[in-house]
């Protein structure tokens, strides 16, 4: 058994080996870390991070029948239709180092998943229309509030949206940046293994909540930059055409537009919302009652 640390903007974990786990439910597991966040985690053998250069464009055929319009006719196949909204780009390099820490999961399971969908304007109030939803701010509370999480932009300002239908919808635009942030109200530590169009944001393959994530530490804030190319930078995280979206580039782009977190709590006390209100109403003589005469 071996224990890393890393402290990034984010810290990360490293194992034992979206919105289920294998994980190694008795041993110290490692974490990744922001500047502040750990991180943990072996991907198969140990960390590669992913190319600081985007990947070439996967070629897509598709055929879509062809006519025949007498002797010697060439059969055409129609190109396919540009997907609309918005997908996340691999963008320019940002310095976020990490360290690691270690860090061992109080169960195999998630303590709460969030599920963010985002999109452009016209895509998001058409989403929201067919889940007949108005708008509003948006953070998104997670497990019992204790954590929330959101999208926010190069400012720091919160990306609006809708909350519809058990879905939360963040309005994005193109070509600009934007961070995942997660604020953590309690006194214990949490690991956050994150997600965008399906990627794993610190190697950039298919996620899985059963591999590491990052630690975001009591009373403070995880900032998520974008995928992670080292231990010292990650490629931003932008709003972008479908078709330029680091997920189109690599994997496709079936699940391009949502953000995914697993969060999991720490073995040991967890003092979030629901245990401290567990305290504040303990009662000190649950067995109210009078003496009973002997027999």
């Amino acid at each position: 058994m071996h224990v890393t640390q890393v402290v990034p903007r984010h810290r990360m974990v490293s194992s034992c080996l979206l919105l289920a786990v294998a994980a190694c439910a008795g041993g110290a597991k490692q974490h990744m870390a922001a500047p502040t966040a750990a991180y943990g985690g072996d991907y198969g053998g140990g960390y590669q991070a992913p190319s600081a250069s985007a990947p070439a464009h996967a070629s897509i055929s598709t055929n879509q029948g062809s006519t025949n319009e007498g002797p010697g006719s060439i059969a055409e196949t129609a190109p396919a239709p540009e997907r609309p909204g918005l997908g996340t780009t691999f963008g320019e390099s940002v310095y976020a180092p990490i360290s690691f820490a270690p860090f061992v999961r109080a169960s195999a399971d998630p303590w709460a998943e969030v599920l963010l969908h985002y999109n452009d304007e016209s895509g998001v109030r058409a989403h929201a229309e067919y889940l007949n939803a108005y708008p509003r701010p948006l953070e998104v509370p997670a497990g019992d509030g204790s954590l929330s999480v959101a999208l926010v932009d190069e400012t720091g300002r919160t990306l609006p949206g809708y909350a519809a239908g058990g879905r939360s919808l963040v309005i994005g635009d193109d070509g600009e940046r934007y961070k995942i942030i997660v604020r953590n109200a309690t006194t214990a530590r949490f690991e956050i293994v994150a997600s965008v169009d399906g990627l794993d944001v610190i190697d950039g393959k298919p996620a899985d909540p059963g591999r590491r994530g990052y630690i975001v530490d009591p009373h403070d804030t995880l900032v998520i930059d974008g995928f992670r190319t080292s231990d010292a930078n990650v490629a931003a995280f932008r709003f972008g055409r479908v078709a330029d979206s680091y997920a189109a580039q690599t994997s496709g782009d079936r699940n391009v537009g949502v953000v995914g977190l697993a969060i999991f709590s720490e073995r040991g006390a967890v003092w979030s919302r629901g245990e401290l209100q567990e305290r504040d109403t303990a009662d000190p003589f649950p067995q109210r009652g009078y003496a009973m005469p002997p027999r």
